[in-house]
């Protein structure tokens, strides 16, 4: 539906430029969304894998193993979108202090989203709504460390900005000015809280991840807080138990058309199109993440088997396995950890799982402090 204009725009200055800068309409949206058949089929279609997708990661056994990595994944490809060059064996060496291939800026990036993410989670678990507060503390520790370190973590930003071109008259978009930014979050703390009504989740998700984009409130990390709050409001509404869907690797690949659309509700009102786009992306999302949750169990299952005949270490390679599961690049150390064993019974258990089962490959090169990546397991995660 052609809504026209859904805001309104100002005069503004940034960098020396007079500029429009666009303040978004508080949600939801008027005249209301037309949710017509074609649209009700494909949220209908999205609700169903998102039903498979939470009964997967609840009735898999070893669902927990895999979170761990598939969170990360998620980190690697949200902050790509924003540039970094970091993969998701760079940000697992990372963790193990070991040294990734690419600059440690990129890595510590992504590793802040991660802990950004958590925290969300454990925040929607101690009942905390999504508020100002929240939202901040969540800001807070997404830019930590790397270059968002002097980016204004936890803080609203004090300046103009805009998206796109060289100066603010040639940008594709200009945000709110920073004067209206607390007025227009207020008012979408409202929307994402049921106030004064309630919206179905997942159409709330859709369009507050909008709404925050076009706010654009702080002055970086904004669009990677935008695809976060995304499963955290699908979590605290129960749609989801695990943090499992992940729309960055969608939003990637369709980058243009993305842009495109966040662009066209702006300018036009249309959220429809946007929610067609929206629920495509969450049911192709789920079910690929279903699919990767079946590949990685079926792996389990298929080297639990491998390994029976290594006779009375074979215990202990059950136990490493299960160590890599959870954490798929790890050290001899981590793996001492993990499972309790002696420094010399991980030694032969893994370099046999090296050598004659080509499950795993060391990959620093070196005699001491060895690294060991289980690449069957990763090789998996890392398609898209």
């Amino acid at each position: 539906m052609d809504r026209g204009l859904t805001g309104q725009y100002v005069s503004s200055i940034a960098g020396g430029v007079n500029c429009q800068a666009f303040i978004p309409a508080p949600l939801p949206p008027k005249p209301p969304l037309l949710i017509e058949n074609k649209l009700q089929q494909r949220i209908n279609g999205a609700m169903l894998a998102l039903g498979r997708l939470d009964a997967i990661s609840t009735l898999l056994p070893d669902a927990h193993l895999f979170i761990y990595s598939y969170v990360r994944k998620e980190a690697v490809m949200s902050s790509q979108i924003e540039g970094t060059q970091s993969s998701l064996s760079d940000l697992m060496l990372y963790e193990m202090e070991g040294l990734p291939g690419v600059p440690m800026d990129d890595v510590q990036e992504v590793s802040c989203y991660v802990n950004a993410l958590h925290l969300g989670l454990q925040r929607i678990a101690e009942q905390q709504p999504i508020t100002f507060r929240l939202i901040t503390e969540l800001h807070q520790a997404l830019m930590t460390s790397g270059r968002g370190i002097n980016r204004g973590p936890g803080e609203f930003r004090q300046n103009q900005v805009w998206i796109g071109g060289h100066r603010a008259d040639e940008a594709i978009f200009v945000p709110p000015p920073a004067t209206h930014i607390a007025d227009c979050w207020a008012q979408l703390e409202k929307f994402i809280n049921d106030q004064p009504e309630a919206t179905d989740p997942l159409i709330k998700a859709a369009l507050t991840h909008v709404q925050f984009e076009t706010i654009h409130p702080f002055m970086d990390g904004n669009g990677r807080l935008g695809r976060l709050l995304i499963p955290l409001i699908l979590v605290e509404a129960g749609i989801l138990h695990q943090p499992l869907l992940y729309l960055s690797v969608f939003f990637k690949k369709h980058r243009q058309t993305y842009y495109e659309r966040l662009q066209q509700v702006r300018t036009t009102g249309n959220w429809e199109d946007w929610l067609l786009f929206f629920v495509d992306a969450v049911a192709e999302t789920a079910a690929q993440a279903v699919h990767t949750a079946q590949a990685l169990h079926q792996l389990r299952t298929d080297h639990k088997q491998l390994i029976q005949p290594m006779g009375r270490i074979s215990g202990s390679a059950a136990q490493i396995l299960d160590a890599l599961f959870a954490q798929p690049i790890a050290s001899i150390s981590k793996l001492v950890d993990a499972t309790g064993l002696t420094p010399a019974t991980v030694g032969k258990v893994i370099d046999r799982l090296a050598t004659e089962l080509n499950l795993v490959r060391e990959i620093t090169g070196q005699k001491r402090n060895r690294i060991f990546a289980y690449t069957p397991y990763i090789d998996i995660l890392n398609r898209e």
